[in-house]
């Protein structure tokens, strides 16, 4: 009896175990590749949102630059709880800014202007930057995940008879019948 199984499942109980696996998938390698799944996707997802460390200084001069539009928001709401509070007060500050020549306020336009206008520029640049990198990743991944999903195939060698047979799907009478009571 033991000559008969060897001949049909092979000598050891690996070459049992390859035997029963074309017919049932083994359940804890299927799970290790789920989870070796998940955690490839959580991976990716981490890298796509995760900001490259930067310095001291250049996280001093980021809370620098997001200063002035709180600064004008705030400033400006000030200006009217002023004019409310102390009207005799505001009025005198605001003759002063009325004597300011007019150049020196298109200056300061200017430099307002091109100040929002570069940051604005320079935070779309580093955007458009994050995303082609990530779309860069994206594309890795994919391949990856194909690769790694990838349905495992008979190894057919040379033989043209064997690959003919491997692509073509067997007829099933029980499911033939099946389908037949349905």
């Amino acid at each position: 009896m033991r000559q008969i199984l060897d001949l049909l499942f092979g000598s050891g109980q690996s070459e049992l175990r390859k035997t029963i696996e074309v017919f049932h998938e083994n359940a804890e390698t299927g799970a290790i590749r789920a989870a070796e799944g998940q955690a490839a996707s959580l991976t990716q997802f981490a890298q796509e949102f995760h900001a490259p460390e930067r310095g001291r200084f250049d996280r001093l001069m980021d809370a620098i630059n997001r200063l002035p539009r709180p600064g004008l928001a705030l400033g400006t709401l000030g200006l009217f709880c002023a004019a409310m509070i102390d009207p005799v007060w505001f009025a005198a500050r605001m003759e002063g800014i009325a004597l300011v020549p007019e150049p020196l306020w298109w200056l300061l336009g200017a430099i307002v202007s091109f100040y929002f206008g570069a940051r604005h520029q320079s935070k779309g640049q580093e955007f458009q930057t994050q995303m082609s990198q990530a779309f860069a990743r994206m594309s890795e991944d994919i391949q990856r995940f194909k690769d790694h999903h990838r349905q495992a195939e008979a190894d057919t060698g040379q033989d043209a008879d064997l690959t003919w047979a491997a692509t073509i799907p067997e007829r099933n009478p029980a499911l033939d019948d099946w389908r037949a009571s349905k």
